[in-house]
Order: structure tokens, then C-alpha cells, then sequence
């Protein structure tokens, strides 16, 4: 077997954006979160925004706990960048659930 044998042997399946979406809006939901239209909300406060985006999932996560919130736009490419939103996600709301 020769190295290109070997690295096609190991390349990750290619990234399926509507399939992502689900799990990531599943996640989302054991979080705890309500889901409206296309984004979760926490305390009626609307805490993080999802929808398809050529061939990724594009994101915006709410700054802070607020009516208005400021974004912070990610972008999930890869089921490494679905786990470390997700991460991120329990972060900020661990730290809303203390502050309020």
C-alpha cells in the first residue's frame, strides 16, 4: 500500500450542511434552548441564530443575555467546528445562568 493509498484510507466523509443542521438544532435543543423560526432563544431573549449557507451552516451567537444582543458570526464547516460552537455555547450560558 503506498502513501496515497494511505491518506484515502483516512479522509473524513465530505461535510453534510443539512445533516449538521439537524444535529446541531437537536443539541441546541437539549440545551435547554426554544426554538423560534431559525434561531433559540433563552428566556424569550434570542441567544443564537442558525441557517444553511453554501454548503456550511452559518451562526451568530449572542455576546451577551440582551433583548438587542450584539453577534459574534461563526461559520461550521467541519463536525470539529460543530463541537467546538456547541462547547462555546455551554460556556455562554453557564456564564448567563450566574450572572442573572
Amino acid at each position: 500500500m503506498s502513501e496515497a493509498d494511505d491518506s484515502a484510507a483516512f479522509a473524513p466523509p465530505p461535510f453534510d450542511a443539512e445533516a449538521a443542521l439537524v444535529q446541531l438544532r437537536r443539541s441546541l435543543r437539549e440545551l435547554k434552548l426554544t426554538e423560534r423560526s431559525s434561531g433559540f432563544e433563552l428566556r424569550g431573549k434570542r441567544v443564537i441564530e442558525v441557517m444553511l449557507a453554501d454548503g456550511s451552516v452559518s451562526v451568530r451567537l449572542a455576546r451577551r443575555l440582551m433583548n438587542t444582543p450584539e453577534w459574534d458570526p461563526q461559520t461550521i464547516r467541519s463536525g470539529a467546528d460543530q463541537r467546538k460552537l456547541l462547547d462555546e455555547v455551554r460556556r455562554r450560558l453557564e456564564r448567563w445562568l450566574r450572572e442573572d
